[in-house]
């Protein structure tokens, strides 16, 4: 989860307009969407300084109003939160953030980061350390993988807003014609059975993900290096040369290679896929579990939903493990700021039991990270998926977590993404990946 836009220079307060589902089209922080900034002003005694909260994700927007309205009422004559629209996608929101950081740390008091963001903002002293005011007592009620992201070198860093989950969609409708029961439970089942539906069906494709060169692509190749039980790091020392990942990144490119998947898949974003799979032209589909509202809308998709299979994602033939990727979004509190009690007021009740519950139940139905609310029954009565989500959170994988994420990436995205293009091979691609991260590493 969802691409967003970040802050701007000015502290213009302004309502956000509510978005469709055509304006929704990724979750989890990996495209362009939508996002806001917060600012908090200081009414009352002295007129405390007005300060931005940084808030992102159109999966939040339906709802924000009337959260913010609601929180504002219940702190009249203390501070108010003011909050306004602005145009950049996640990379340029990383980038914005980090720029504020080193000048200084701006205005921003409270800020909606990315789950991959935690490890290099705290080691910059970016961000501020919890820890006293979020005590494990409290940690607990929240799902363990999000808490996780948030911790670095033993401490915590904020408090877990939404998660995400990379998850497999099946054309279920189309599996029981050709006479399967249940969708494959590995990768090499995966191909046999695109194959065959593509063949009884005439479905254009078997099989589409998102390959392209950035963080979605390194999203897909991470989950294909885990579910062959590689991995990337161990501690500071990077260990992702091995024959398991060769045997992952093998399996990625071989959905191509056997033609159960196009060519195009490697410059697919989460935009392309969805579209395959909606649009009736994907027997599957790996995806993020916003794309599940999305089926049967009949603005968005000429399936139904009762045509719509979701599991957790295969896993290899030898090694494999379940692990979908980890997306979502944090709340974090500037280390600059000087409002810290106002800011923690404010991050408690946007992650609190009847916050979140409000935006599962919203259009886009964010996953909420509070554990309890995955028994609740009306949120399993409007938003059945989300069963299937604890389950796959359970065994989801953070990436790397390291202060050096950022130019890590970058590295693992050219080179998945030259493995779809055949630019480099399976073997080629992690022991490049071998030596570059290592010095990425050494050299931070």
């Amino acid at each position: 989860m969802s691409g967003e836009q970040a802050l701007a220079g000015t502290r213009v307060t302004s309502r956000k307009n509510m978005l469709s589902r055509r304006d929704f089209l990724k979750l989890s922080g990996m495209g362009a969407a939508g996002v806001t900034v917060l600012g908090a002003s200081g009414c009352g005694r002295g007129g405390a300084s007005t300060h931005n909260v940084g808030f992102t994700s159109i999966a939040l927007a339906a709802n924000i109003p009337r959260l913010v309205d609601k929180f504002n009422e219940q702190n009249k004559g203390k501070f108010q939160v003011a909050y306004r629209e602005v145009s950049l996608e996640t990379q340029e929101y990383f980038d914005r953030l980090k720029a504020d950081f080193q000048a200084g740390g701006g205005e921003m008091d409270v800020i909606v980061g990315n789950e991959i963001w935690t490890a290099e903002f705290a080691e910059n002293g970016w961000i501020t350390d919890v820890t006293d005011r979020f005590p494990e007592g409290e940690r607990a009620e929240f799902l363990e993988v999000p808490i996780n992201s948030l911790i670095y070198e033993g401490k915590i860093y904020g408090v877990p807003l939404f998660t995400d989950v990379g998850i497999l969609y099946y054309r279920k409708d189309l599996l029981e014609q050709s006479g399967f029961s249940e969708p494959p439970k590995t990768w090499e089942g995966l191909k046999e059975m695109a194959e065959k539906v593509v063949q009884d069906s005439g479905t254009r494709y078997g099989f589409v993900f998102q390959g392209a060169n950035n963080e979605t692509g390194v999203c897909n190749g991470l989950e294909y290096i885990w579910t062959h039980g590689g991995e990337i790091l161990d501690g500071d020392r990077v260990i992702i040369d091995s024959p398991e990942s060769v045997a992952g990144l093998d399996t990625e490119l071989s959905m191509i290679s056997v033609g159960v998947t196009p060519q195009a898949v490697a410059s697919y974003n989460l935009g392309e896929s969805q579209a395959a799979f909606v649009n009736g032209d994907a027997v599957f589909c790996r995806n993020w579990p916003y794309m599940y509202g999305l089926a049967g809308d009949p603005e968005m998709s000429k399936i139904k939903q009762a045509q719509v299979g979701l599991s957790q994602l295969p896993i290899g033939e030898e090694h494999g493990q379940r692990a979908g990727c980890l997306g979502g979004w944090n709340m974090l509190v500037g280390a600059s700021s000087e409002l810290k009690d106002e800011d923690w007021e404010f991050v408690r009740f946007m992650t609190s039991h009847g916050s979140q519950k409000m935006q599962a139940l919203s259009a886009f139905s964010p996953l909420p990270t509070l554990d309890a609310l995955y028994d609740d029954r009306e949120i399993l009565e409007e938003v059945p998926v989300i069963a299937l989500c604890k389950e796959a959170l359970q065994t989801a994988r953070s990436r790397p977590i390291s202060p050096y994420y950022s130019q890590m990436s970058r590295t693992m995205a050219e080179q998945f993404n030259k493995v779809l293009t055949g630019a480099a091979s399976p073997e080629q691609a992690v022991e490049t990946l071998q030596s570059e991260l290592q010095q990425i590493i050494e050299e931070g």
